[in-house]
């Protein structure tokens, strides 16, 4: 991705403005109730081409991963591989980053050939792997019993990636690994902007004092460098946010108050996260509503009330991705830039890489 210099300034806030952010705040939760309707489960793997399966080894050409297919008995009637250990994969490429909502397996067809527990990894280049987890763990998912029953299993969250990878851990003891698989899922729509570590987009909002209100901002960030600033924010009445990558944690530096009223103990500074640098996506939340702060980093969440008077929100203020454009600002723990991507940036509802792109 191109290192991307975007600058979305509004000095004052005019009618024409106030009805674009209002479209643009509606579209969105339009957009998100429709969201909830869709369904993301179709079958993704039988319309696939021969080019997109592969894998470790194959016992045979008619055991090739082309014939794993659900249902299908062509071939040997599934994908067996050369050795039967665990050190074998099965692999597809569907073609684009999709949302993966549920796997199905089968056995090699009218066979003694099934695995009965696997991993599943998932990548968005076919080179840099990442283990699906759940209940904080690297999850086994138990697999087939006999050849030809289907075993379904829905995922507790859903995965974003092109590339998918069944790694067998056991299998039927009296025969070898056989496996036939199903995806399901749908395409995942995303908006990307690329930093280059020089670059930043700038947000500037320009209204009157307002009682506090929610205020919510989420994204998702992938990049290989342990430092950079993720996004700043400061008000003319001293409130600050700084969120900034440090030696791959999250360091969240926050300060809803008035630092002129409280000076001494304003401040707060939580971290999150840890190897954040991986090369993966990654998501970040933070919400708050008067005194009360949610940090949440890939789904663990920081709970914690912020000091300070917190009566009002000063929304005159400048909201920066990817770096501080100006150097010095009260907040800052330091001055390097973000280098990577950026994905499906929101501040209340409002998507800020489309209205970037709108100018």
């Amino acid at each position: 991705l191109l290192g991307t210099s975007m600058n979305v300034n509004m000095d004052s806030v005019t009618e024409i403005f106030l009805k674009l952010l209002f479209l643009l705040s509606v579209h969105h939760r339009h957009m998100a109730l429709a969201g909830n309707k869709y369904n993301c489960d179709a079958q993704l793997v039988s319309a696939l081409p021969q080019l997109s399966f592969s894998s470790s080894s194959e016992l045979s050409s008619s055991h090739s991963p082309g014939f794993a297919r659900l249902n299908r008995r062509e071939g040997a009637g599934g994908w067996s591989p050369l050795v039967s250990n665990k050190y074998q994969w099965l692999q597809i490429d569907l073609g684009e980053r999709t949302e993966i909502t549920a796997v199905a397996t089968q056995g090699g067809y009218g066979s003694s050939d099934w695995v009965t527990s696997y991993l599943l990894m998932f990548s968005d280049s076919g080179r840099n792997w990442k283990q699906y987890r759940q209940e904080e763990s690297i999850w086994a998912f138990s697999g087939n019993t006999n050849a030809d029953s289907v075993v379904y299993y829905k995922l507790q969250h859903s995965i974003k990636a092109r590339f998918l990878r069944f790694v067998p851990l056991d299998w039927n003891p009296n025969g070898r690994i056989g496996m036939r698989i199903e995806v399901y899922g749908c395409t995942y729509r995303s908006e990307v902007v690329g930093f280059d570590g020089k670059s930043c987009l700038i947000y500037t909002l320009n209204q009157k004092l307002t009682n506090a209100l929610k205020d919510v901002i989420s994204l998702k960030f992938k990049t290989m460098q342990s430092d950079g600033i993720l996004l700043h924010r400061e008000g003319k009445n001293g409130d600050h946010i700084t969120l900034e990558l440090t030696k791959g944690k999250l360091f969240l530096l926050i300060n809803l108050g008035d630092t002129k009223t409280h000076p001494s103990d304003a401040q707060i500074n939580i971290t999150l996260g840890s190897l954040l640098d991986d090369q993966h996506w990654h998501s970040v939340l933070i919400e708050h509503f008067n005194n009360q702060v949610n940090f949440t980093v890939d789904k663990h969440t920081h709970h914690f009330h912020a000091k300070g008077e917190f009566s009002s929100l000063d929304l005159d203020y400048e909201l920066s991705f990817g770096g501080i454009p100006v150097p010095g600002k009260s907040g800052t723990l330091s001055r390097r830039n973000f280098h990577g991507c950026f994905e499906n940036i929101y501040y209340n509802e409002v998507n800020i890489i489309d209205l970037a792109r709108r100018h």
